[in-house]
């Protein structure tokens, strides 16, 4: 009986010693919690000539200015300095600077730099004069020169070049995108580059990648579309050689000649676009835009605008034979170009040195053989 009584006491005595470590540790965290420093608003000059004083690193702000550079922990409302904003953790709100923003971990908001922005992550509108480099990015990052990012979730615009590994959204740049994935939209003004495209690339000139949906440029290459050399022959007989590249639908068109009727005017270049509209497994139906040149390499011009509607036959999967209407405008200077056609729709020009400008109705017919 005793020996039961002592057992009892122990357990009773063990409850209330853990009840009572319980409570330390509680009381232990409360206390840590109320020396938490409360934000900060932060006036400066630069680190460490500013209200938190050499203590800045270790401070969180709601609101910090600071003449040339500031100095903080995290930020949740707005950071402004003359020069730079330099955040170790977090920044929430609007950080602007006249030169660059560096946001060690997340940006939720807007970083606004005349030069650069870096962060780890954004969550938000990354504008800079610049460049924007981070490892991922939702929303909008846009800049001068150059944006980067491993993972981009909404927009890229960029007066040079986008760089990211996966993007859902859109990349526009002036001259170049650079992705693997892509799921999306790329706009460049010369080339697009991607691995695989689930969406649109639209380029000035080329576009390049593994598998794609829709390219549309003067030269497309991928694994799943199509590439071709025609020989084509139109109403005011130019001779053209042509390179076709494209996928399902769209395919650009680039080629070089010779025209058979002028004297002067006789080498020739094309550059265009085409859509099948019509796309059997032996019939197609192609609608190509083109413009063709006419030049001697002095001071004769002659430039034609097309438009093409041309049935195709395809023969066993290694070529098309193809010929149909076109309506077409053309600007030139009064010598051989006018001559060239004898019936317009309507004209107008080719008097005192003014260029002459028509429109008629001509035909283009060729024959195409699959790379």
């Amino acid at each position: 009986m005793m020996k039961s009584l002592s057992t009892s006491s122990r357990f009773r005595s063990t409850i209330k010693n853990t009840a009572f470590l319980i409570l330390a540790i509680a009381a232990c965290g409360n206390a840590y919690a109320q020396k938490e420093e409360p934000k900060r608003i932060n006036i400066g000059l630069v680190y460490p000539v500013s209200t938190n004083g050499i203590n800045a690193a270790q401070v969180s702000n709601s609101f910090s200015l600071n003449l040339l550079a500031g100095l903080s922990k995290n930020e949740s409302g707005a950071a402004i300095a003359g020069f730079s904003n330099v955040i170790l953790g977090n920044a929430q709100g609007l950080q602007v600077a006249g030169f660059s923003n560096h946001i060690g971990k997340e940006a939720q908001g807007a970083a606004i730099a005349g030069f650069l922005n870096t962060y780890g992550s954004s969550n938000g509108i990354s504008i800079a004069g610049f460049a924007n480099i981070g490892h991922t990015a939702s929303k909008a990052q846009v800049a001068g020169f150059l944006n980067t990012g491993g993972k981009v979730s909404g927009l890229q615009v960029a007066g040079f070049m986008n760089v990211a590994q996966n993007v859902k959204g859109s990349q526009v740049a002036g001259f170049i995108n650079h992705a693997a994935n892509v799921k999306g939209f790329q706009l460049a003004g010369f080339i697009n580059h991607a691995k695989t495209v689930h969406g649109t690339q639209l380029a000035g000139f080329i576009n390049i990648a593994d598998t794609a949906d829709v390219q549309i440029g003067v030269l497309n290459f991928s694994k799943n579309g199509e590439m071709s050399i025609a020989a084509t022959i139109d109403e005011v007989q130019t001779a053209l050689v042509s390179f076709r590249s494209g996928g399902r639908l769209m395919y650009g068109i680039l080629g070089a000649g010779y025209n058979f009727n002028n004297k002067k005017q006789v080498y020739a270049y094309q550059a265009g676009l085409g859509a099948h509209l019509l796309n059997g497994s032996q019939f197609r139906l192609n609608g190509e835009l083109t413009n063709t040149g006419l030049l001697n390499f002095k001071d004769n011009e002659y430039y034609k605008v097309s438009f093409a509607l041309m049935p195709a036959v395809r023969l066993g999967g290694v070529a098309e034979i193809f010929a149909g209407p076109s309506i077409n405008y053309i600007n030139s200077d009064p010598g051989e170009g006018p001559a060239l056609h004898k019936k317009y729709i309507s004209s107008w020009g080719g008097r005192n040195g003014n260029n002459f400008q028509g429109f008629y109705v001509g035909y283009t017919a060729g024959v195409a053989f699959k790379l």
